[in-house]
């Protein structure tokens, strides 16, 4: 069996899940088609590549994953095919292959410039689902495509260290409203050293001075912080929303300040 995941930012009513799906299928009724999520936020490469970084290591090795966020064709654009940690993923280039992580790792492949003719507006379609099948039947991606180093390198956005500070950013928003910040347990701890510490969220109106090992630990409506189960430290509120109480976006600050 040949799993093919899709990540993008198609509305759950549109056709083209479908369409995808019928043409993987038809070139090779082995393939397993699933869906990761189709609820990315309209040509958020960051927010995509953060999902897909998170879970495509869960899929069996060999699997091929599809990225049709930010794809619309401009002109000289074209489509990548990039293998690393024995998965595929095909994407446009435009920086998500890089936010994807292990670029120590990465082997990326140009699949040529867009033509009319080849994509239209559906390039997942119609070079994407291609190149998938054919890697799904045993071809190489030396065999569809030319190596490349040119291609638009973006990296994930670094936590900054200043003092016995270290300044991080929200990441990612999940549908409970819990924001996740691009400070991780390693680096926490690292720093930390064992240290008192104090986190402001967005301000020094908003203080924790704990950290939690469970949700459970605060009272419902409380504002906590955890690290979460990729590692990254998670902003919170007991059963309700930081998003939406503390008016939090992707841009929003997270500071850890240490006391000696």
């Amino acid at each position: 069996m040949q799993f093919v995941t899709l990540t993008s930012d198609w509305n759950k009513e549109d056709f083209y899940t479908g369409a995808l799906m019928g043409k993987l299928k038809s070139c090779n009724p082995d393939i397993e088609f699933v869906t990761i999520s189709n609820s990315i936020k309209p040509y958020n490469t960051a927010e995509a590549a953060f999902v897909l970084r998170n879970c495509y290591k869960f899929y069996p090795s060999g699997s091929i994953h599809i990225i049709a966020v930010g794809t619309d064709p401009v002109p000289d654009s074209r489509i990548l095919l990039a293998h690393a940690n024995d998965h595929y993923f095909l994407s446009a280039d435009n920086g998500i292959i890089g936010l994807l992580g292990d670029s120590e790792t990465l082997e990326v492949y140009s699949l040529g410039n867009n033509t009319p003719e080849t994509t239209n507006s559906f390039p997942e379609l119609h070079i994407m689902a291609e190149v998938a099948c054919r890697i799904s039947k045993g071809e190489k991606p030396s065999d569809v495509g030319k190596p490349v180093d040119d291609y638009l390198k973006q990296i994930p956005l670094r936590a900054t260290l200043e003092n016995n500070t270290i300044t991080g950013t929200i990441i990612y928003l999940d549908s409970y409203g819990n924001a996740i910040t691009n400070i991780s347990r390693e680096l926490f701890e690292r720093i930390g050293n064992q240290r008192k510490y104090e986190i402001f969220v967005q301000s020094k109106h908003y203080r924790i001075t704990r950290l939690n090992a469970k949700y459970s630990e605060t009272t419902p409506g409380d504002l906590l912080a955890i690290f979460n189960s990729i590692g990254l430290l998670e902003i919170a509120i007991r059963n309700g929303s930081a998003r939406e109480l503390l008016n939090l976006n992707t841009d929003s600050t997270v500071r850890v300040e240490f006391n000696d």
